[in-house]
């Protein structure tokens, strides 16, 4: 074998195909994308467009409702409150709350308050004021010989309601 003779393996290297390079080359005139204009562009579909009829979302009818003012609660399981007191990064002599989870490493946002969830097993005595709490949630922490206190829930937001005119009487 010589240098001379090297070669690369057979369709190791495919040349690139250029695009709109005359209609002999079988890539011309549309270059392979089937018709002029906005279909033809980048970045551009006519997703739910259908010619002028109308559209499927349009025609199916809507249901259900999604509540913008619904609180969303960080949820934090008895187990993993366990394993941080384990760590030596929660102290279960004090009362545990948002604070002290968020500190501690628990959780970074609280959101609109923290649920206590039942999961995991608990063995240290633990004061914890939260938001909410399962029925599991509690009879864990009382079981180990501590106590749940549970937060007032924030007040649900005023509309922009006008008061109704009083009539003349």
């Amino acid at each position: 074998m010589k240098l001379n003779e090297i070669r690369d393996n057979p369709g190791a290297h495919i040349k690139r195909t250029r695009l709109g390079r005359g209609l002999g080359s079988g890539k011309g005139q549309q270059s392979g994308r089937g018709q002029k204009g906005q279909k033809a562009r980048t970045g551009v579909r006519l997703d739910a467009f259908e010619g002028g009829q109308m559209p499927l979302f349009r025609r199916l009818p809507k249901r259900g409702f999604v509540n913008i003012f619904k609180p969303e609660y960080a949820p934090v399981n008895v187990g993993k409150i366990q394993a941080f007191i384990d760590a030596g990064k929660l102290n279960a002599g004090e009362p545990i709350d948002a604070a002290k989870l968020v500190a501690a490493g628990v959780l970074s946002n609280p959101r609109d308050g923290i649920s206590l969830l039942g999961d995991g097993e608990l063995k240290a005595a633990i004061k914890v004021t939260v938001t909410r709490a399962s029925k599991s949630a509690t009879e864990a922490v009382e079981k180990a010989g501590g106590s749940v206190t549970l937060l007032p829930r924030k007040p649900k937001p005023e509309g922009k309601l006008k008061p109704k005119a009083k009539r003349a009487a």
